[in-house]
């Protein structure tokens, strides 16, 4: 679904992408931990074109990534991303913030649009919150709401950049466990996370990057029980030992 060859990119004399490789299957969830700055966010933000590469392909779905214009925008909409701040408008309600791209874009009816976010929205456990403004929301139902708005689109993946690092403690866990549920259902997703339980739980592969490199690529519980690299040994052991 997502192959990344050879991608290099910079941002002025920094290189924060070097010669990155990465396929993710139809149906895979691929996790993507490691230390800040190792340009886990600038790769998921370059699989749908948010950020540009100096070198390499990138294809999703078999088509490289297009440049601009129409065919840009099409993409953007097999393309769903949950952000890690929540990026809803707050002048229109839950399920306006849901039916917009499947309006616009899909060109659904208006009604069709509506039944299928309301579905959504009960899917991700917030049903009655359909008719309320964003900000009488707290984070941890906006961002659920933004996961909606994502699956919306009925996209062909979904890209998670860190979307719990904004929220209190206790509502970290109920965006993971919507997540989890669409792990299991076999939603093709690419998440940028700090929450090792999850990536223990639902990744089929976990991505130890560190200084703009793939480190490691393996399944969660060789990553987590027996590491290969210096690098990833230290970073485990001082997350795990607070």
């Amino acid at each position: 679904m997502v192959v990344m060859s050879e991608v290099n990119k910079h941002f002025g004399d920094l290189h924060v992408l070097k010669d990155v490789n990465l396929t993710v299957h139809t149906g895979e969830v691929v996790v993507v931990i490691g230390p800040s700055g190792s340009g886990k966010s600038t790769l998921c933000r370059t699989i749908n074109r948010l950020e540009t590469i100096d070198s390499g392909t990138i294809t999703v779905d078999g088509v490289p990534l297009p440049d601009e214009g129409k065919a840009l925008a099409a993409l953007r909409s097999d393309v769903g991303m949950v952000f890690q701040s929540f990026n809803l408008f707050a002048h229109k309600t839950v399920l306006d913030n849901v039916t917009l791209g499947p309006i616009k874009v899909r060109k659904l009816s208006k009604q069709k649009a509506n039944e299928r976010g309301r579905e959504l929205l009960a899917r991700v456990g917030i049903a009655e919150q359909a008719d309320k403004m964003p900000a009488q929301l707290s984070g941890g139902q906006q961002q659920r709401v933004a996961i909606a708005r994502a699956l919306a689109m009925d996209p062909k993946v979904i890209l998670f950049d860190e979307p719990t690092s904004a929220l209190d403690p206790e509502m970290i866990n109920e965006v993971l466990d919507v997540m989890t549920s669409l792990a299991r259902d076999g939603m093709t997703m690419v998440v940028v996370t700090h929450e090792m339980g999850f990536a223990r739980r639902a990744a089929d592969r976990v991505l130890f990057m560190a200084d703009g490199q793939v480190v490691e690529d393996a399944a969660p519980d060789v990553f987590f029980d027996s590491p290969s690299s210096d690098r990833a040994k230290d970073f485990l052991s001082k997350i795990i030992s607070h």
